[in-house]
């Protein structure tokens, strides 16, 4: 099996660097503008407010993978580690969403910010991204964790009119990630909970 590192050695052989900031929020700024389009070209960053920015999420896997390195003012080399701990502070899904971003990524898939679902991301089927809209919405819960069947009903009927697949991603405790299409089932003569619930199959 190929690790995520061999996975980008051919599709992306450079090192960039960033840099952080914790002024108001957490923000990983890449600022030489050929680093910025070799990034942009692989799914990784926005603009926002004028500065290419990468999601913490991103910077930890481009760092896990050697494609990045981070300094601040503070310090020149902020290795996955310490970057982790400062992300925490903002984001307590941090290792959460690292854990499923990282996932998806050594599949070859691109995953961006998703639509604030929870723990979710857009997903783009491979070889789509930038040519057509992502075609799954995928939500990241930990084994064991207790979820709003309500709520979760809720975002799939918002997903399902966004015209996108909505896609479970339930991380096991040894850090494994199962991956579950869900969709909807009415039940006849259900007069007493009348809301649809979610049917989720293995994927």
């Amino acid at each position: 099996m190929s690790t995520p590192e061999n996975a980008l050695d051919a599709e992306f052989p450079c090192v960039v660097e960033g840099t952080i900031s914790e002024k108001t929020d957490l923000r990983i700024v890449i600022q030489e503008t050929a680093s910025q389009n070799q990034l942009r070209n692989k799914g990784f960053g926005e603009i926002q407010d004028s500065k290419f920015v990468l999601q913490a999420y991103e910077a930890l896997y481009l760092i896990h993978t050697r494609r990045l390195v981070l300094s601040s003012s503070k310090a020149k080399n902020i290795d996955f580690g310490r970057l982790f701990e400062i992300a925490l502070k903002h984001d307590k899904d941090i290792l959460t969403k690292f854990l499923i971003y990282r996932d998806l990524r050594s599949r070859g898939y691109v995953a961006k910010e998703g639509f604030g679902f929870g723990v979710d991301f857009r997903v783009y089927e491979r070889g789509e991204f930038e040519r057509k809209p992502a075609k799954y919405v995928i939500f990241g819960v930990k084994e064991g964790v207790h979820t709003e069947a309500e709520a979760f009903s809720d975002a799939l009927d918002q997903i399902t009119k966004m015209g996108k697949s909505a896609v479970v991603a339930v991380i096991e405790r040894r850090g494994e990630i199962v991956y579950y299409k869900t969709s909807k089932v009415r039940f006849a003569g259900n007069k007493i909970y009348p809301t649809a619930i979610a049917k989720t199959s293995s994927k």
